[in-house]
C-alpha cells in the first residue's frame, strides 16, 4: 500500500462501516469505493473487511491495522497543514467557521459582514451545524461554541454568558395567566425538542421541569421554535439574543432562567492561533460581542421594552 489514496479508502470504510458512508466522506460514488477497495485487496492478497448484512463492513485484523496506519498518516498530514497555516501572515485566503443555527441567524452574520468589509481578501465559509466539528481534523478553523471546550489542543477565549428565557406571542401572553416562575411553564402549551434529543441543556431542563404531555410541538430547530412561539403555538425556551429582538414575541417572565445560562466561547486549534486571518476574525467577533453584550446576556429587555405586554 504505497498510494495514499489506498489508505484513505481503507480509513473511510473503517470509519463509516460501509461503502456508502465512505463514498460521502471521500466525495466519490459508491462504485468507485467498491472498485478501489476490491483492487487493493486483490493486490495484497487478503481481505481487509468482512462483508455483513445490510452493507456493513467490519475490518479484519489486517484491515484494522491498515486503518490505524492510515489514521496516523492522516494525523501527521493534518499536523503539517496546521503548522504551515500557523505561519501564514496573509489577510487573505479561506477561513472556515462553524457555529449553531441561532448564532448564525441573529449574531454572527452581521459580524461577518463587517469583517469582510475590513478584510475583503478573506473568504468566509460558514458551517451551520449543531455538531461539535473536529478542529484537529480541519473540519473548521474557528468555532463558536456555547460551552467551555474540553479538548486540550484548542485555544480560545470566553466571550460572554448566554441568557435564556421563556417566550410567547404577545397576543397569547396578554390573555394568559402570568408566569410566576419557571415551574409554571407546565400550565402552558409548550414547544420542545424532538423526543430522544441528547446533549442539549435546555431540552434536558424542560424535560425535568414539565411533563411530556405539556409539549404540543416538537422540532430540533431553535429558529423554528421561535417562529412557532410567535405564531401562538405555545411557549418556547430561547436564548435571549434570539427572542428579545423578535417582533411579536415577548418574555413570559421578566428574568432569564438561571439554570439555562451558557458560556459563549470562540476557539481554534492551538496550531492556528497565530494565523493572521484567524486572529483578525477573533478580534472582529470580540468587537461584535462587545456591541451586543446586553442582548446576549439578557439585559436588553430590562433596559428597554417590558418583558410582556400590559
Amino acid at each position: 500500500m504505497d498510494d495514499w489514496n489506498d489508505h484513505r479508502v481503507v480509513l473511510a470504510v473503517a470509519r463509516a462501516g460501509g461503502l456508502k458512508g465512505a463514498a460521502r466522506m471521500l466525495g466519490v460514488d459508491h462504485s468507485t469505493v467498491f472498485r478501489r477497495l476490491t483492487a487493493l485487496e486483490d493486490r495484497i492478497g487478503q481481505p481487509l473487511f468482512e462483508r455483513g448484512p445490510g452493507g456493513a463492513y467490519a475490518p479484519t485484523e489486517a484491515g484494522a491495522r491498515a486503518a490505524a496506519t492510515a489514521e496516523r498518516m492522516e494525523d501527521e498530514a493534518l499536523g503539517l497543514a496546521r503548522d504551515l497555516a500557523g505561519l501564514d501572515r496573509r489577510l487573505s485566503g479561506r477561513l472556515r467557521v462553524t457555529c449553531s443555527e441561532t448564532l448564525a441567524f441573529r449574531l454572527l452574520t452581521p459580524w461577518v459582514g463587517r469583517f469582510r468589509a475590513e478584510h475583503p481578501g478573506i473568504v468566509v465559509e460558514l458551517a451551520v451545524d449543531s455538531r461539535v466539528l473536529d478542529l484537529s481534523r480541519r473540519e473548521a478553523d474557528v468555532a463558536l461554541r456555547v460551552a467551555r471546550p474540553r479538548e486540550g489542543d484548542l485555544w480560545g477565549r470566553k466571550l460572554a454568558d448566554v441568557a435564556w428565557a421563556a417566550y410567547g406571542a404577545t397576543e397569547y401572553l396578554a390573555a394568559a395567566p402570568p408566569l410566576a416562575g419557571p415551574r409554571d411553564l407546565a400550565s402552558h402549551p409548550l414547544i420542545g425538542w424532538e423526543e430522544g434529543t441528547v446533549g442539549v441543556n435546555a431540552a434536558r431542563w424542560l424535560a425535568e421541569a414539565a411533563p411530556a404531555e405539556a409539549v404540543v410541538y416538537r422540532t430540533g430547530s431553535l429558529v423554528n421554535q421561535m417562529v412557532a412561539a410567535r405564531a401562538g403555538v405555545g411557549l418556547a425556551l430561547l436564548p435571549c439574543y434570539l427572542g428579545d429582538p423578535e417582533p411579536g414575541l415577548a418574555r413570559a417572565a421578566p428574568d432569564p432562567i438561571a439554570d439555562l445560562s451558557r458560556e459563549l466561547w470562540i476557539v481554534t486549534h492551538r496550531d492556528l492561533r497565530n494565523t493572521a486571518r484567524v486572529r483578525a476574525f477573533f478580534d472582529a467577533v470580540a468587537h461584535g460581542v462587545q456591541a451586543d453584550r446586553a442582548l446576549i446576556e439578557g439585559l436588553a429587555a430590562r433596559a428597554g421594552t417590558p418583558a410582556r405586554p400590559g
